[in-house]
């Protein structure tokens, strides 16, 4: 049994940013399955895993807003700042050897699924109207595209 479940209300239906929260959702199941199997060595690895895509996630999702004109792209921005911050201190404490897997699994599912309730629900109809803008552009170098490739190594 999964840690945590993707229901369909946190879908924001921006298709490529569900599939990111999909993906983030998936290495906190990760985290605790090394958590339960005792591996601190995996669990770090899923800790860094995790934090380096959501960094990714978040600098995709704000340049995504900003090129929408979204009104509160800089407020946004501060969110993920903080949040970014406060994993960090996580895998800090963690490589100093406390047991933080508990406490960090809590915190994302719960922020997670808060800020895309939330935060992240705010900014879907000025990124869908720019999508559809930009969708018209499907090019090898449509925004899109160039941006996948920006943020996540590897992306088509």
């Amino acid at each position: 049994m999964a840690y945590l479940d993707w229901s369909d209300d946190l879908d924001t239906g921006i298709t490529v940013i569900d599939d990111q929260h999909k993906r983030i959702v998936a290495m906190i199941n990760q985290l605790d399955a090394a958590q339960r199997c005792a591996s601190k060595v995996q669990a770090g690895a899923v800790i860094d895993e995790l934090i380096d895509y959501t960094v990714s996630h978040f600098a995709f999702e704000e340049a995504m807003i900003e090129e929408a004109g979204y009104i509160f792209t800089k407020a946004h921005k501060r969110v993920h700042a903080l949040f970014i911050k406060r994993v960090e201190d996580y895998r800090e404490r963690f490589n100093r050897g406390e047991d933080i897997a508990d406490e960090l699994k809590g915190m994302l599912g719960r922020w997670l699924f808060s800020h895309i309730r939330s935060d992240d629900s705010n900014y879907v109809e000025a990124v869908n109207e720019n999508l559809r803008r930009l969708s018209a552009d499907a090019s090898e170098g449509g925004w899109l595209r160039r941006a996948g490739r920006r943020f996540f190594r590897g992306a088509a």
